[in-house]
């Protein structure tokens, strides 16, 4: 009896119809809000009346924008700061990973940033610097110096939310490396052991190169964090003082919602989202190459 269609392509055809209802809603929820975006970003509009098309006009005017200047330049320094969470929670996952049973509660302290919510630790960071009754003004009264009001000042603000925001950053990092710590090849340890390899010279030509998925990884969510920060920046300071700590994700929201400018929101979002495909392209590459053995 000859084989009907299903019967000769199911193998085929299987895999597809498992896909089918996952690819419906990646297409529905993510392909259709992108491109819907990338056109907005087109027009002039409040998000309720007439759009008007004004081709590149938004971006023109995003070139020229002070704020935006300021914007990207607070995004790079929160990359920049950001790339000292792998090495941080390195250092800390070495010495956490001690066989001490004193370690045990002190460790799961050093977890709990990174099951609170950001809502909380921009609640926390806001009342620790305070500069009337928070614990750094109160230290710094102790040691005889003036009080600092970190999120007003312009030139230290962003440093100040980069700092609330690494404290999460560096558990989750921890994390990471406690799990590549805890993995590792025992016998190559050993063997390294015996033939005079201590200190240094063990971390570097031992440890380090087998905890390369872990830090691939810290190093990864890292940069995207820093890319994406907007939550702590809306809680903490909402951009200001005077626009000086806003970075692109929060100039996008608070341009298409607060200012009711949705194509300059969407042109915002369209710029971050090329910055942010760039660097997920060359972490799919450099993942691919690994896994076929060139890296």
């Amino acid at each position: 009896m000859q084989a009907n269609f299903w019967d000769r392509n199911q193998l085929k055809l299987a895999p597809v119809f498992f896909l089918a209802p996952a690819m419906l809603l990646f297409a529905v929820y993510v392909l259709y809000p992108i491109f819907s975006s990338l056109r907005i970003s087109f027009f002039e509009w409040d998000g309720v009346g007439e759009m008007i098309w004004i081709g590149f006009g938004n971006y023109i005017e995003m070139w020229e924008d002070d704020r935006v200047h300021t914007a990207i330049k607070n995004n790079f320094i929160w990359l920049i700061c950001f790339l000292l969470a792998p090495p941080l929670s390195l250092a800390l996952g070495i010495f956490l990973n001690q066989n001490l049973t004193e370690l045990k509660f002190i460790k799961s302290l050093f977890f709990f940033p990174f099951v609170v919510s950001p809502v909380v630790v921009g609640l926390i960071f806001s009342w620790f610097y305070n500069p009337k009754y928070g614990l750094l003004d109160s230290f710094l009264e102790f040691i005889g110096l003036n009080s600092l009001a970190v999120l007003s000042n312009e030139n230290i603000v962003t440093f100040g939310i980069i700092i609330a925001a690494l404290w999460p950053q560096i558990a989750y990092c921890l994390i990471l490396y406690l799990t590549g710590l805890a993995g590792l090849n025992k016998e190559i340890v050993e063997a390294a052991k015996i033939d005079g390899a201590k200190g240094w010279s063990m971390f570097w030509n031992v440890i380090l190169p087998q905890l390369r998925p872990a830090t691939f990884i810290a190093v990864i969510v890292s940069v995207l964090g820093a890319l994406r920060s907007f939550d702590l920046v809306a809680i903490m300071t909402r951009g200001g003082p005077w626009g000086s700590s806003t970075v692109l994700a929060y100039e996008m929201v608070e341009q298409a919602i607060f200012n009711y400018r949705m194509g300059y929101g969407a042109a915002l979002a369209t710029i971050l989202f090329l910055i942010l495909d760039i660097y997920i392209a060359w972490f799919l590459i450099r993942v691919w190459l690994n896994e076929k053995g060139r890296l």
